[in-house]
């Protein structure tokens, strides 16, 4: 079995780290460089940075605080959030980034992603999905509805065979973000997740509702994800990256070590 990744989610928004539940209520957490140290030094795989207003408001991601934050880690940096074509793609990398998240940007045109999987690489280029189930269109059946613009507006898309179309489109990674469980913290919807996963041939990301660690071994074990995207029980101290990787190595789910990790007084390669 491949190692499985513990991702740190930083919703950003004006500068700062938030999180809400739904998409909603959003509450300030801190500083986004000084998280992503943290979570590095705890032992996390990687960070996320989503830039969550960006796309409703019409603007770029803030460049000055991903190269604040990608010049302080070793880890891989993933940025969203306000990215339109592949120009702002290349300026996201340039910036340090690692890979780039698209959402709203690739349903709207959705050859962005292969035009962005020729130019930098298919593992660069990380397509994001946020759905939640939703009458059908004609029929009233149930469908996993895709939405955009930070979970605001919904599209005829389905979920699953949106996901599917990104993979074969270029996309190298999936992040399957469940809006009904995000900060609910009741778990991660493992039906959704297992569905993506057995539809498509590029690493999936479980994202939304992660309360315990018991929660990320699930979306390991039971949805066969390939990392896990947390976010608020960490931010608030309810447990930390190292507490979850012991108790996932426990469980028998191969986690990359902690004493791996860079010390965090370590200047990054991006300079």
């Amino acid at each position: 079995m491949l190692t499985r990744r513990i991702i740190v989610c930083l919703d950003v928004d004006a500068g700062r780290v938030v999180k809400g539940v739904r998409f909603r209520d959003l509450r300030d957490m801190g500083d986004p460089v000084v998280l992503a140290e943290r979570y590095e030094a705890e032992g996390a795989d990687e960070i996320v940075f989503l830039d969550i207003s960006a796309t409703h408001e019409g603007r770029q991601t803030m460049l000055e605080t991903v190269r604040r934050t990608a010049e302080r880690l070793f880890i891989p940096l993933t940025v969203g959030g306000g990215i339109a074509n592949v120009d702002d793609i290349a300026t996201v990398l340039r910036a340090g980034a690692d890979k780039v998240s698209v959402n709203t940007a690739a349903v709207r045109r959705p050859g962005l992603l292969t035009e962005a999987a020729a130019r930098f690489g298919r593992q660069c280029v990380v397509a994001s999905v946020d759905a939640r189930a939703d009458a059908g269109d004609e029929d009233g059946t149930e469908i996993l509805r895709v939405f955009t613009h930070g979970g605001r507006q919904p599209t005829s898309l389905e979920a699953v065979s949106w996901a599917a179309r990104c993979a074969a489109l270029g996309a190298g990674e999936i992040l399957i973000t469940a809006i009904d469980a995000d900060g609910r913290r009741d778990g991660y919807d493992l039906t959704m997740t297992r569905a993506i996963v057995d539809a498509t041939d590029v690493p999936v990301i479980a994202s939304g509702g992660a309360g315990h660690a018991t929660h990320i071994r699930d979306a390991f074990l039971e949805a066969n994800a390939d990392a896990a995207l947390v976010a608020g029980i960490f931010h608030d101290g309810t447990t930390t990256v190292a507490a979850v990787k012991q108790a996932l190595a426990a469980a028998g789910v191969p986690v990359r070590p902690v004493e791996a990790v860079q010390p965090p007084e370590v200047t990054k390669r991006h300079d």
